[in-house]
């Protein structure tokens, strides 16, 4: 076949790995590059496998799966009938049961993952799963990997995110060299994202006409491919205006802080490989609401974390400083009074409380009306490194809200922060609160 793949579908097709997830906006060029891989696969009559044995491709089929049958055929039928038949490789169709029969004698089906029954009894040697996140995860996992056993075959996933669901929970552990079924380490996987305009077809033209025919929401899902859910069922992104300065000036900073947790290493405390960061939320308390200035994230070690609040403590000065209670908080507060002392820098920890709430209804309550009356707004994070903006991550945290497979870590803290410290007090003058402060500077590495 002579077929023109664009620069981002080459991506994908010179991979070498085995299982590849690929997340792309409307327009990519999904459907092209599927009908392309399947002609490819089938093309093939024999392989060798891992053990340098060398098997029959004859018995094994390849298939195309779409969420239901009917979906598969309307999304690629035609496209695979145009390029089979000016390629001259089709020897005999079957439309109704969705069977195109190569000139080697090789079989492609088209298969809806609606029907799991009808997936069963064959052998595969490569499959593409599309628009996976609307296929139940079963299908996948119990009926189309064993298939692929015998013949160590491949598979695309491609699709256009749903908001985070199985399917972002795949691309997640695939763009981590996992294997998203046990989350270890697997050099079989791979994920990739494109937006709408890596497709070089689609006119500048086009392009704008197909942002302004959709909200923020959907533009960023369906032509950015962000796993972000549409329309967040709590917040939306018209909620948290970036304004800078805020909506007025004066009042007082006060910092909540929101730990991942930590385990212990050798004795050490290290940060914990969990999805979530420790978020420190700097918000300054005003007479009209809430100006979150900066939230500062990470995975740190428990040093680490303590020096990042201290630091800013020393920039902002504010009022108040709250930690999360639990058991990472004991950790920090052991390493805190150190600091302090060896610093002379002293300031009083306020134990944040969830005070038996879920996680869910603590962030809706803390947050969700003041953000509908204006009341909250956000410092614009345009000035700083790309690794400390924060600003995007808060927003797409808000809007998948409460997506239990999204992060919630800045929107937790950000919650505690005001809910818990942005009381009246904190819009109080700053002269009524004493603060011994002698300070040294400190250096971030070496803790001095």
């Amino acid at each position: 076949m002579d077929i023109y793949l664009h620069e981002s579908q080459s991506l994908i097709d010179v991979d070498e790995h085995r299982f590849k997830v690929v997340a792309a906006g409307r327009r990519f060029g999904k459907s092209f590059y599927a009908a392309y891989k399947l002609y490819e696969q089938a093309s093939y009559t024999e392989k060798v496998r891992s053990d340098g044995s060398i098997i029959d491709l004859a018995q094994e089929v390849v298939y195309y799966v779409g969420p239901t049958f009917k979906q598969a055929r309307e999304n690629l039928w035609s496209v695979m009938m145009d390029i089979g038949h000016r390629a001259g490789i089709i020897d005999s169709v079957r439309q109704n049961e969705g069977e195109i029969r190569l000139t080697n004698g090789r079989i492609i089906r088209f298969k809806g993952a609606d029907d799991p029954d009808s997936l069963r009894g064959v052998g595969l040697s490569f499959v593409v799963m599309d628009e996976y996140a609307f296929m139940k995860p079963a299908v996948w996992e119990y009926i189309i990997r064993p298939a692929l056993g015998r013949a160590e075959g491949g598979a695309l996933f491609i699709g256009t995110p749903d908001g985070k669901n199985h399917f972002y929970q795949m691309w997640s552990a695939a763009m981590e060299g996992k294997d998203p079924s046990t989350e270890q380490p697997s050099k079989d996987w791979v994920a990739f994202q494109f937006r709408s305009k890596d497709n070089p077809h689609l006119t500048e033209n086009e392009m704008e006409s197909m942002y302004a025919s959709l909200s923020e929401d959907a533009r960023k899902q369906e032509l950015e491919a962000n796993f972000e859910a549409t329309g967040g069922k709590v917040f939306n992104y018209a909620m948290f205006p970036v304004v800078a300065g805020g909506s007025s000036a004066g009042g007082n900073y006060v910092i909540g802080v929101d730990l991942a947790g930590f385990e212990s290493v050798d004795g050490a405390r290290k940060a914990k490989h969990v999805l979530d960061d420790h978020a420190i939320a700097i918000v300054r308390v005003h007479d009209r609401g809430y100006h979150v200035e900066r939230v500062i994230h990470g995975q740190w070690d428990v040093r680490r974390t303590v020096l990042e609040i201290m630091q800013a403590y020393r920039h902002y000065r504010p009022v108040a400083v709250g930690i999360e209670q639990g058991m990472a908080k004991n950790a920090v507060e052991a390493f805190l009074k150190e600091y302090q002392e060896r610093y002379g820098l002293w300031f009083e920890i306020i134990p944040l409380r969830h005070n038996n709430n879920r996680k869910e209804d603590r962030i809706k309550w803390a947050l969700q009306g003041r953000a509908d009356q204006g009341k909250i707004t956000l410092e614009p994070d345009s000035d700083l490194d790309p690794e400390d903006k924060w600003v995007g991550k808060f927003l797409g945290q808000a809007v998948d809200f409460p997506n239990p497979l999204a992060h919630d870590d800045l929107l937790d803290a950000v919650a505690y922060t005001i809910d818990q410290l942005g009381g009246e007090g904190a819009s109080a003058s700053a002269d009524d609160f004493a603060v011994f402060d002698e300070w040294t500077p400190l250096d971030l590495e070496s803790g001095y």
